[in-house]
């Protein structure tokens, strides 16, 4: 496998710029950085090992495509912060040519016809499984597209008791066809999935792969409480583990 990083995706439709492929080592190592915290022109250089003039470079080209922007330093006009200004879509990660047993035909035969798995199902595994072997990561389109679903469906699913709310949205899991949710309430409510119609069929990775659930319960949550949430997938089935858990803990309540 190359050690070159991933080529990353980033879009501005606000600015009408459109989407921007960054393939630049500096820019990446660059963007990196910006998207944990905003960070002045001097902490930039010290981080990346570059001189002045390279960074400044860079950093000229990624205003020019939109994908950073800058403020003025509140306490000193004479220096800049840096922060992203695009959204960040995903990745292609370059690496040498391998198929995946998820992508083959007898694997596909055997999951649609013997195990019955629903076609709708298998089609999202397969498109899934191609983009892995083929080093794409959609991960943060596929958690924005949940939170967009979650927050669709949150009236449907809605009662004002967390429990009731919780049974809801338990029965339309299974009424779905998206697999078994059970859940645990607490300070941090921790929901668990079992037969998860996103990665049970996806090849295991050691990482976590329910990014749509994840977004999905984001939304859900977000609306629910009225409050920003964090959802954290733990166990998944895509890390070896027969189930899925995600852990939700409302912001205020992480930060109280």
């Amino acid at each position: 496998m190359s050690s070159q990083k991933p080529v990353q995706i980033f879009s501005n439709v606000d600015d009408n710029i459109g989407v921007n492929v960054v393939k630049s080592p500096v820019k990446l190592t660059i963007l990196e950085m910006l998207r944990d915290s905003e960070m002045e022109f001097d902490e930039i250089v010290s981080n990346t090992g570059k001189s002045k003039s390279t960074v400044s470079v860079h950093l000229k080209s990624l205003r020019e495509s939109g994908i950073i922007s800058f403020r003025i330093h509140p306490e000193d006009n004479r220096k800049k912060i840096f922060y992203i200004n695009s959204k960040y879509l995903g990745s292609v990660d370059i690496c040498e040519p391998k198929e995946i047993e998820e992508t083959q035909s007898d694997y596909l035969i055997k999951n649609l016809i013997e195990n019955d798995a629903e076609f709708s199902t298998l089609l999202f595994h397969t498109l899934k499984s191609m983009l892995i072997q083929e080093g794409v990561n959609i991960d943060p389109i596929l958690q924005s597209t949940g939170n967009s679903i979650g927050k669709s469906i949150f009236n449907n699913l809605y009662d004002d008791d967390l429990d009731v709310f919780m049974e809801n949205l338990s029965k339309f899991w299974q009424n779905k066809g998206l697999g078994k949710l059970t859940y645990n309430i607490g300070q941090i409510i921790k929901i668990t999935t079992y037969d998860c119609f996103e990665c049970r069929l996806l090849p295991r990775t050691g990482k976590p792969a329910c990014f749509l659930d994840t977004g999905i319960f984001e939304g859900l949550f977000t609306e629910f409480f009225n409050l920003p949430v964090s959802v954290i997938e733990t166990q998944c089935y895509t890390m070896g583990d027969e189930k899925c858990v995600f852990e939700i803990e409302p912001q205020h309540i992480k930060n109280y």
